[in-house]
Formats: structure tokens, C-alpha cells, sequence
């Protein structure tokens, strides 16, 4: 197999994931392939871009298993019976333990729409982080897509990209103009990296 089997952990709209989906047929995310997107919000609009994509969907709620344990135990299995390699967060609004995170160490990446380390850590996400990023005055914001470890927004950066604030922005206008000019070219970006790389590790090289 020479593609790394990737797992899409969503909440809402699925932007993210439809940035995703696009590099894929277009051919700029190569060397890895969407194979699983799981949701912990039955509702979410992300769960119908997958079924357009054709991708294997599932719900798991904490609510369901009532426990975080449960929950994690639930997505470790899912993950682990499809031989995932590697798992991206996108707009997942549930908070992973250490447990969780050294199960798949170098293996989870996650967008943040600020610079970090501005703007990130816990409480910070959606639109909360533009808000502080527009009363804090920046005259530059962006996106940063990182690895994941067991300190929300503490893992390692793969790449960043800053993206300017305009007079007159609000928190809605600043998102969307971060989306387009930062996330959805970064994400699948660093999706095919971090792809490419363990598959060299795969191979041995």
C-alpha cells in the first residue's frame, strides 16, 4: 500500500475536511487517503461531505459511553481495526487525554486558527480565538497546524502562515478570510508532509 491511511475527527461544518477532500482529487494530497471521518455530533455537516466523498463515517459520543475513557477507548478501536496511520483534527471540539495522545504519538495533527503561541491553549477555539486576536489589536493573525500531544495546542509546529487583519474586521469576517487564506491551503499541506514521512518510516528510509 503506498499511501497512508488517514482518519478525519470532526464536530460541525467540515471545512477542514472538504479542504481535504478537494487535494485529494486533485492530487496534491498523494500520498496519503481519506479512509475514515468519526464525529462526536450526529449532526454535523461534515458527516454529509464524507458520505459525497465516499468516506466510511462514524458517530462517537462521549454522551453514549459516559466517560472520556469509554469515548477513547471507542475511537482508539475504530482507528486501530481500520489500521489508521495517521489522524487529523479538523474543528474536533473535544479535548484529548495523554492516553489517547501517546497511543499515536507523531500521529495526530491538528489546525488552530491563530499564530500560535498566541491566541491557543485551552478555551481558545472557533471564534473565541478571533475575538481575543481583534481586542488584543494584532495587525497579523493566521493559522498553525501542529502536532498533537496531551497540552491543548502544545505540540510540535509543521507549518504556519500569517494572514493580515483589516480595519473593520469582526470576528465572522476574520475567520473566513483565515480559512481561505490559511487553513484550507495548510491542512491538506501538512497532511500530505506528515503522510509522505511516515511512509518513509514505513519503508524503513
Amino acid at each position: 500500500m503506498n499511501y497512508a491511511k488517514i482518519a478525519v475527527l470532526v464536530s460541525g461544518g467540515g471545512t477542514n475536511l472538504q479542504a481535504l477532500i478537494d487535494a485529494q482529487e486533485k492530487g496534491t494530497l498523494a500520498s496519503g487517503k481519506l479512509c475514515l471521518v468519526i464525529s462526536n455530533n450526529p449532526d454535523a455537516y461534515a458527516l454529509e461531505r464524507a458520505a459525497k466523498a465516499g468516506i466510511p463515517s462514524l458517530v462517537i459520543r462521549k454522551k453514549d459511553l459516559g466517560s472520556q475513557e469509554a469515548f477513547e477507548d471507542a475511537m482508539i478501536q475504530a482507528l486501530d481495526e481500520q489500521q489508521i496511520d495517521l489522524i487529523i483534527l479538523a474543528g474536533f471540539m473535544s479535548i484529548l487525554s495523554e492516553r489517547f495522545t501517546s497511543h499515536y504519538e507523531n500521529r495526530i495533527i491538528n489546525v488552530h486558527p491563530s499564530l500560535i503561541p498566541s491566541f491557543c491553549g485551552k478555551g481558545f477555539y472557533g471564534l473565541k480565538v478571533h475575538e481575543a486576536a481583534l481586542s488584543y489589536g494584532v495587525k497579523v493573525t493566521g493559522a498553525t497546524v501542529h502536532f498533537v500531544n496531551e497540552v491543548p495546542d502544545g505540540g510540535r509546529i509543521i507549518l504556519q502562515k500569517a494572514v493580515e487583519i483589516q480595519e473593520g474586521d469582526t470576528p465572522e469576517v476574520l475567520q473566513r478570510r483565515v480559512m481561505e487564506q490559511a487553513e484550507w491551503i495548510l491542512l491538506p499541506r501538512a497532511a500530505e508532509l506528515v503522510s509522505k514521512s511516515l511512509l518513509q518510516k514505513k519503508a524503513g528510509k
